[in-house]
């Protein structure tokens, strides 16, 4: 009977949504349809009908985006999504990740549900099956986006020292450090020309070149990026930035250089797990027969 009840409403919900949709159901007010042909009202806000999909997500966005980062705060995940989001270059906002995200939870619950009421599972089984699956679906959904951030941040802090070698050539070279910036952006193809592109934008808007530099920085969060960051910032002061920059270019490939010596280790140790592994099992093996077998004669 509540399963009926649960589908009956949601099957009701759906229904309001999708004919909302429709003109013959909905039809939008006089002002909202000539409000593409009317002079000087293009900033006017387009309200939406108390049953449509607009005003249900402007509903929902608040609700998910609150249980979204407790329930991400719980897992340990610190860090801003609106932060995370921009580092990547994601073209949707906070309040749709988190829509789209508990969207997925939910058809996972449901899932879970029916499959649970189906097979008439114990109470306590029927729980976990429907409770694991959103959970699991939204953790899969966070780590997703944990690991594009991380690797983005990988990428930026390899691909710094061309970029910073780059800056000191154009810089010693004559150009500014404005003019530098935007040459690196129009010609980069990696995270970095993508990074100075909106770097780039920025200064259009009215920023200097050393803060749309800071306010990368505090966006992708590499300590590389910082380092830069702060020799940048004597642009006005230092007499010749083109060596500092080409100083700190060098430190930067001492830092990509030491790393890449760690990981080659690293996977260098890997290499014996299964080596050892694969000659560990067969040696117990090999030992155990025989002392069984003089367990087995000292016991007789």
């Amino acid at each position: 009977m509540m399963f009926t009840v649960v589908s009956a409403l949601a099957l009701w919900a759906g229904a309001t949504l999708l004919l909302a949709r429709l003109p013959w159901f909905s039809r939008r007010p006089l002002a909202q349809r000539i409000r593409p042909y009317a002079t000087g009202s293009a900033a006017a806000p387009i309200t939406a009908g108390a049953f449509s999909v607009e005003s249900f997500r402007h509903v929902v966005e608040p609700v998910a985006s609150h249980v979204g980062a407790r329930v991400a705060e719980v897992f340990g995940v610190d860090e801003d999504l609106a932060t995370r989001l921009q580092r990547v270059h994601s073209p949707i906002d906070p309040a749709t990740f988190r829509v789209r995200q508990l969207g997925w939870s939910l058809a996972a619950f449901a899932a879970g549900a029916v499959l649970a009421f189906g097979a008439h599972l114990p109470l306590g089984i029927a729980v976990l099956a429907a409770l694991g699956p959103p959970l699991f679906v939204f953790l899969v959904v966070e780590q997703r986006l944990a690991r594009e951030s991380e690797q983005w941040q990988h990428h930026v802090f390899l691909e710094l020292p061309v970029v910073t070698e780059q800056l000191g050539m154009l810089l010693s070279a004559g150009y500014s450090l404005g003019a530098a910036l935007n040459r690196i952006a129009d010609r980069g193809k990696g995270r970095c020309g993508r990074d100075l592109q909106r770097v780039a934008g920025r200064v259009r808007h009215g920023l200097s070149e050393v803060d749309a530099v800071r306010e990368w920085a505090d966006i992708a969060k590499v300590d590389a990026l910082d380092r830069l960051t702060a020799v940048l910032a004597l642009n006005r002061d230092a007499g010749d930035l083109a060596r500092l920059v080409g100083d700190e270019a060098r430190s930067l490939r001492r830092d990509v250089h030491r790393q890449l010596i760690v990981t080659i280790e690293r996977r260098s140790q890997q290499v014996w797990i299964p080596v050892t592994v694969a000659t560990l099992v067969p040696g117990v093996i090999f030992l155990t027969i025989p002392f069984m077998e003089a367990l087995r004669l000292l016991s007789t």
